[in-house]
């Protein structure tokens, strides 16, 4: 058997898969669990009691996230005149418009998440179909076309987390790294599923979460006690 191959086996010996954990310790078995030499991304799956396919079922939104994400956010800014000032001076890596269109047009895409300005629109509705499919089309329902393009910028920096329910029903999302002690976890986690609980749609029956799951980018999940989570938020 590889190192590798030992080390993950260890790791699941660590989960008991059939039970849930409270929140706090599932955290510190996800830390203990991370074996990889990189500082791995924490990330939490919930699994929600709604149908997609229906657009009125559709879970949508954005959660600045207390604790950040640990890492440097690139965030590029399409705006002019005055706004575009204003969005430097908030700290935005790259802004501009058409010269950005291009670019992006060219295959570039040194970036992770893109802010505009309501006027726009019809410049980067040139490139939707470049930056939707990469969860990169600014929209307005999560803050990222708006004409507060400092507050914008600042929350990107800062951690903003924006999340789609996926067809099967599940959220996906990062809520820091392994290297974060656990209370900063908890933090954002309990962040995260007050944002999905707040963006519950009213037509959703039964159910709401069904399941959620934290593990790091190469460690086995561990499924949490809903309760305690919700208890806590």
């Amino acid at each position: 058997m590889s190192k590798s191959a030992k080390k993950h086996t260890a790791a699941m010996s660590l989960i008991d898969r059939s039970k849930v954990y409270e929140l706090g310790t599932a955290l510190d078995v996800v830390k203990k669990a991370s074996y990889v030499k990189f500082d791995e991304t924490v990330d939490v799956a919930v699994k929600l009691g709604v149908d997609p396919r229906h657009a009125d079922q559709m879970v949508r939104g954005a959660v600045v996230l207390p604790n950040g994400l640990g890492k440097d956010v690139r965030v590029l800014v399409f705006a002019k005149g005055e706004k575009e000032k204003e969005a430097l001076d908030a700290g935005a890596d790259y802004v501009g418009a058409d010269d950005l269109v291009a670019k992006i047009q060219e295959g570039w895409f040194d970036f992770d998440t893109a802010i505009a300005t309501p006027d726009m629109m019809g410049v980067v509705g040139k490139i939707g179909k470049l930056l939707g499919p990469r969860g990169l089309m600014p929209n307005p329902k999560v803050g990222t076309v708006t004409f507060e393009v400092s507050r914008a910028v600042k929350e990107s920096k800062a951690g903003k987390v924006e999340f789609r329910v996926e067809k099967a029903g599940i959220v996906h999302a990062p809520v820091g790294k392994v290297s974060f002690d656990a209370d900063m976890l908890k933090g954002n986690v309990l962040a995260l599923v007050e944002a999905l609980i707040k963006a519950k749609p009213s037509a959703a029956k039964g159910t709401y979460i069904k399941k959620i799951t934290v593990s790091s980018t190469m460690g086995p999940g561990v499924n949490l006690d809903i309760s305690n989570v919700t208890a806590q938020i």
